[in-house]
């Protein structure tokens, strides 16, 4: 005879949760010092000029009083004049993440963390616990009492569906969203609302005719594999609620991410150790953007004539990917810890607390948010040269000093038809 909880579980098919933590940054400032923020409207915005900067997050009660994630500082301000601006601190981030997780965790070994404040449990195999309805529920209290934070849980057959249904009811909301339940609940929203589903695809498809999910997911699937390809066939299964891919069970992610370098000769002279500290960081930084993840922290190894060895770090106010950054860290660390008349035999930087980079809110002020597409384009073409050309075919000024031939000696830098680009701050220009 089956136990009542059985009657709970597919026997053949999967039950799936999808934990979304609310307003997370501002949740855990709340949590951490509830006197201060609990219950008021606060954002997170780390740009140093805090009214220049763009709004990452923000509260429940801000956003009540119509404040949204991207709006700027200044405009949110005027909105509501009692806003409280914080300026993010990524370790408690990280520190209430892991904490999080640990407690989803306790319920199934079949947990993917898809970003540092949401992750999907496959609980199939969790019936000891209860009933779907009465794991969520558990983890939900556990969460709040635990760690004083709100969480919404959607639960479903497959991971779509769990994500769809735990966006349902915020803050603090538990749905469940079946398959025989998405055309009641899905098919007369918007097709932009299917998750997976951008802006630029939804705009396509109107131009198609096709508005809504259910018009979508009744549209034949040559239409859409003549105009998105493969896509064309997602978009049609996922529209009816169908989606076959498992949870995968979280994978360390890279500890940190360094690059050293044994010098031909002893060097001293500002100028010879700014241009070896921003190769490296060049090289580093490549390896991080291609691991889709960017630093919290950077690290630099100094290396004497006489072997000894020294490291200096500093946690950084907002995670980067950007060579640049890291460069500037990397200087102003030699210049704070080693005297210019002491000469170094090694040099080296290494990336810290590392993360996803679709974990990690990356904060600029106004006038960088303005550029950044502009900035990343830039970097993308250089990675992409490189990639087909090799590590060489791109350089900047900087790295060459007064005399390229130096750099190209002391450095042994081989190749009978090396290619040298030099990248202005518009673009490259090649030759």
């Amino acid at each position: 005879m089956k136990n009542d909880i059985d009657a709970y579980y597919p026997v053949n098919g999967r039950v799936i949760l999808h934990v979304d933590m609310n307003a997370f940054y501002c949740s855990v400032h709340a949590a951490e010092e509830p006197d201060k923020y609990r219950d008021k409207p606060t954002a997170v915005a780390g740009s140093i000029e805090l009214r220049k900067g763009i709004i990452v997050t923000c509260s429940y009660a801000a956003r009540r009083r119509g404040i949204s994630t991207g709006m700027h500082v200044n405009r949110a301000l005027k909105l509501c004049p009692e806003l409280v601006i914080i300026q993010p601190d990524f370790d408690l981030y990280r520190k209430y993440s892991t904490a999080f997780m640990k407690i989803a965790y306790g319920y199934t070994p079949l947990m993917q963390a898809t970003s540092i404040d949401e992750c999907y449990l496959d609980i199939t195999g969790s019936r000891q616990f209860g009933t779907p309805q009465q794991i969520a529920e558990e983890i939900q209290r556990r969460i709040d009492e635990e760690l004083g934070l709100p969480c919404s849980v959607g639960i479903a057959p497959n991971k779509l569906l769990a994500k769809m249904a735990s966006d349902m009811k915020k803050p603090r909301g538990i749905s469940v969203l079946r398959i025989r339940d998405v055309p009641r609940v899905l098919w007369d929203k918007p097709c932009g609302e299917l998750f997976g589903i951008g802006g630029k695809t939804a705009e396509k498809l109107r131009k198609l005719g096709i508005y809504t999910i259910g018009q979508l997911a009744e549209t034949e699937e040559e239409t859409l594999t003549k105009a998105f390809g493969v896509v064309g066939v997602w978009m049609k299964q996922a529209a009816n609620g169908i989606d076959h891919s498992p949870v995968l069970e979280e994978r360390e992610q890279n500890k940190s991410i360094g690059h050293t370098t044994t010098l031909p000769n002893d060097i001293q002279a500002r100028e010879d150790v700014n241009r070896v500290l921003l190769n490296i960081s060049d090289q580093v930084a490549r390896r991080l953007r291609r691991k889709e993840l960017v630093a919290g922290g950077v690290q630099i190894t100094i290396r004497t004539p006489d072997m000894k060895t020294i490291t200096r770090s500093r946690t950084l106010a907002t995670p980067t990917e950007d060579a640049g950054e890291i460069y500037e860290e990397a200087r102003r660390l030699y210049a704070e810890h080693w005297s210019w008349d002491k000469p170094v035999r090694l040099l080296g930087v290494t990336l810290q607390h590392l993360t996803p980079k679709n974990e990690s809110a990356i904060q600029l002020d106004l006038f960088e948010y303005e550029k950044q597409p502009k900035k990343e384009m830039l970097t993308k073409t250089m990675d992409m040269l490189r990639n087909k050309f090799g590590e060489n075919a791109v350089v900047t000024a900087g790295m060459l000093g007064d005399d390229p031939s130096v750099l190209l000696r002391n450095h042994k830098l081989r190749g009978t038809s090396l290619q040298m680009d030099f990248v202005s701050e518009d673009g490259i220009d090649l030759p």
